[in-house]
C-alpha cells in the first residue's frame, strides 16, 4: 500500500484521502495512518506546490549549476554538499555521475545575482575545482506536470 500511496501523492499532494482510499481499496484511516507514519520516517520529506513563475509579475531565474570538487580525506562528498545545501540561495543538490560532482540548482533575481553566488560563494571554496553555469530559459515540464500549452494542429483537413 505504501508504494501505491507515494505514487498518488507525488503526482497530487492535495488528493482527497477519502478518494485514495477509495482507488487504494481500503478505508480513510488506514491512509491517514500510513502517511503520518511515513512523514514520522521522514520518506515523505514535505509538500510543494508547482508554480509556472513566468505567468506572474514576479522575476526569478533559475540556474543549474555542475560541480567539480576534490572530496575531502575521509568525508567524501557529503561535508561539501553539506556546505553548499546550506546556502539559502540553493534549492537543490544532487551528487551526479558524469564529469562533474554535484548538480546545484538556485533561483535568484537576476542572471547577475546568480553570477555573484557562483562567483563569490560557491567558486570560492576550496575545494571546488571548476563550475558550469546553465540559466534555465524555459520549461516545458516540470516534475511531470507540462508547463506550456499545447499546440493546436492548424493543418486543414482535406478530403476527397
Amino acid at each position: 500500500m505504501r508504494e501505491k500511496i507515494l505514487t498518488y501523492i507525488e503526482r497530487n499532494s492535495r488528493v482527497d484521502l477519502k478518494d485514495l482510499a477509495i482507488m487504494l481499496g481500503t478505508d480513510e484511516a488506514a491512509v491517514a495512518n500510513e502517511i503520518a507514519d511515513m512523514e514520522k520516517e521522514g520518506v515523505i520529506c514535505g509538500y510543494h506546490t508547482l508554480i509556472d513563475w513566468d505567468k506572474t509579475s514576479s522575476e526569478k531565474v533559475t540556474a543549474l549549476i555542475e560541480v567539480k570538487v576534490t572530496p575531502q580525506r575521509g568525508l567524501g562528498f557529503d561535508k561539501i554538499a553539506e556546505r553548499i545545501y546550506n546556502y539559502p540561495e540553493v534549492d537543490c543538490v544532487y551528487l551526479i555521475s558524469g564529469g562533474f560532482d554535484f548538480m546545484v540548482m538556485i533561483e535568484g533575481k537576476t542572471m547577475r545575482g546568480v553570477a555573484q553566488f557562483v562567483s563569490e560563494k560557491l567558486s570560492t571554496q576550496e575545494s571546488v575545482l571548476s563550475t558550469a553555469t546553465h540559466f534555465i530559459l524555459k520549461k516545458y515540464k516540470d516534475h511531470g506536470s507540462v508547463m506550456v500549452n499545447p499546440s493546436k494542429d492548424e493543418r486543414m483537413l482535406v478530403t476527397p
